[in-house]
C-alpha cells in the first residue's frame, strides 16, 4: 500500500500594489488601527476620560481613538502629519472636532488649547525605543513632546505608548524583518523594542514627571496573510526596508515571518503586550 504525502503550500500575499498613500491610509483605518483599541480603553479608564476632559491626540491617525474619547463625552482635538489619514478622520468625526496637519506646534493644536490647555495629551502609536534613532532621534522625540506638554494644563496628563518585552510581543519577529532589510543609513527608521525605562527616559528629557504606567494585551488578529501584511505595512515601520530593497522582497519576507502565526483556517493571530506611561506636565 502506498501513501501520498500532501504538502501544504504556504500562501503568499498578493502582489504589491502601487505605493499610494491613500491606499496605505485606508489599510491603517480598516485593518491596523483597531488593534490598539485595548490600549485606548485602558488609558481612558485609568484617566477617567469623559465630560470635562479636553484631549489632544498626537498622531491621531484616522481618528478612532478620538472617536472613542468623544463617545465618552470628551472635547477632542487631533493632529497628524499624514494627510490621507487625517482625511479619513474628518469623515469619521463630527464637524465640531478640530483636526489639523502637523504636530503639537501646529496652529490647530495651539488654537484648540486656548488659555486653559488640554487636560490630556496622548501619543498612542507605539514608539520604537528612543535609542533606535541615536541621540538625535531621542532629542527630536523629546523636543516634540516638550511642545506637546506646553499645551497641557499644569498637572495635565501626557500619555506615551511603547512596545512591551520582545518575548511577549509576537509581532517583534516580523518587525525585525524590516529592521534587517533597511539600509543601515536609515538607522533612525529602524525598529527595536523599547527597554524597560525608555518611556520614562523620554518623558524626563521633555521635562515631564512620570506618574504611573501599565501594560495592556493588544493581540494583532487578521483575516488572512494578505491583510496582515497590508496592516503592518500601513504602520510605516517597513518604509525604510522598502526603500533599501523593494516592496516585493519586503512582502515575501514578511509573509515568511508571519507563517508561524497563521492558523489552520488562514487567520493570523499574534499576541502582544504594549506599555503606556502617564506623565504630568
Amino acid at each position: 500500500m502506498t501513501s501520498t504525502l500532501v504538502r501544504r503550500r504556504r500562501p503568499h500575499p498578493s502582489p504589491p500594489r502601487t505605493a499610494d498613500p491613500h491606499d496605505r491610509a485606508r489599510d491603517w483605518a480598516e485593518i491596523q488601527e483597531r488593534m490598539l483599541v485595548p490600549l485606548y480603553e485602558a488609558v481612558y479608564e485609568r484617566l477617567d476620560v469623559g465630560a470635562g476632559t479636553r484631549l489632544l491626540g498626537l498622531g491621531c491617525g484616522s481618528g478612532l481613538a478620538l472617536l472613542m474619547a468623544a463617545g465618552r463625552g470628551a472635547d477632542v482635538c487631533g493632529v497628524d502629519t499624514d494627510e490621507p489619514r487625517l482625511a479619513l478622520a474628518r469623515e469619521r468625526l463630527a464637524d465640531p472636532v478640530r483636526l489639523g496637519p502637523g504636530g503639537p506646534e501646529s496652529a490647530c493644536a495651539r488654537e484648540a488649547a486656548g488659555a486653559s490647555g488640554f487636560t490630556v495629551v496622548t501619543a498612542f502609536e507605539p514608539l520604537p525605543a528612543p535609542a533606535a534613532g541615536g541621540p538625535g532621534g531621542l532629542a527630536a522625540a523629546a523636543s516634540s513632546l516638550t511642545a506637546a506638554a506646553a499645551l497641557a494644563e499644569r498637572g495635565g496628563a501626557v500619555v506615551l505608548a511603547g512596545w512591551g518585552p520582545p518575548e511577549r510581543c509576537a509581532t517583534s519577529s516580523v518587525l525585525r524583518v524590516g529592521a534587517r532589510l533597511a539600509d543601515p543609513m536609515c538607522a533612525p527608521a529602524r525598529w527595536r523594542p523599547c527597554g524597560r525605562d525608555d518611556l520614562e527616559t523620554l518623558a524626563e528629557q521633555a521635562g515631564l514627571r512620570p506618574d504611573g504606567s501599565g501594560r495592556v494585551a493588544c493581540p494583532f488578529g487578521y483575516a488572512d496573510l494578505d491583510s496582515a501584511v497590508r496592516g503592518l505595512l500601513s504602520t510605516g515601520l517597513f518604509d525604510a526596508a522598502e526603500r533599501a530593497t523593494d516592496p516585493t522582497q519586503v512582502r515575501k519576507e514578511m509573509a515568511e515571518a508571519l507563517h508561524p502565526y497563521q492558523r489552520a483556517d488562514g487567520t493570523v493571530w499574534m499576541p502582544n503586550v504594549l506599555r503606556y506611561l502617564i506623565a504630568r506636565a
